[in-house]
């Protein structure tokens, strides 16, 4: 095949018309719809914030907040019992917290066990990085 050739009868002739024609919008190397805001967008554009400080707010107003605490507070147990019982790492978890007590559930009686016999030094170090008064945890083992 060989290359057309351009039609000169289709060439326009006279005043150029259109929008590059008017200087209004010049073509840039930006993809198309990625333009920059405009000054007005700009100004309405609010600094960016972390999710973990809008989180409070929205779960006051959803009505969330002791959701979001007992969800804090079980990622707080998680690191906790893999940095004091690793061997427990993986078989237990925060399952409730209702008033000062957490129900805490281990896969295996020996978890279990092992839970209750270091819950004071437990119970201590989750006041500690957590900040909720919890009095009592309360062991139960997960039926298979």
């Amino acid at each position: 095949m060989t290359p057309r050739k351009p039609d000169p009868s289709r060439r326009r002739s006279g005043p150029a018309t259109g929008p590059r024609a008017s200087g209004a919008a010049r073509p840039t190397n930006e993809p198309r719809g990625l333009e920059r805001p405009s000054r007005d967008e700009q100004e309405r554009v609010r600094d960016m914030e972390r999710i973990a400080d809008l989180l409070p707010d929205a779960a006051r107003a959803f009505g969330l907040e002791e959701q979001l605490e007992q969800a804090r507070l079980s990622a707080a147990w998680l690191r906790l019992i893999a940095e004091r019982v690793p061997a427990a790492d993986g078989s237990c978890r925060l399952i409730e917290l209702r008033r000062d007590v957490a129900t805490i559930e281990a896969d295996m009686p020996i978890v279990a066990q092992e839970i209750r016999l270091r819950a004071p030094e437990l119970l201590a170090a989750l006041r500690a990085t957590s900040g909720v008064a919890v009095l009592q945890l309360r062991v139960v083992t997960r039926h298979v």
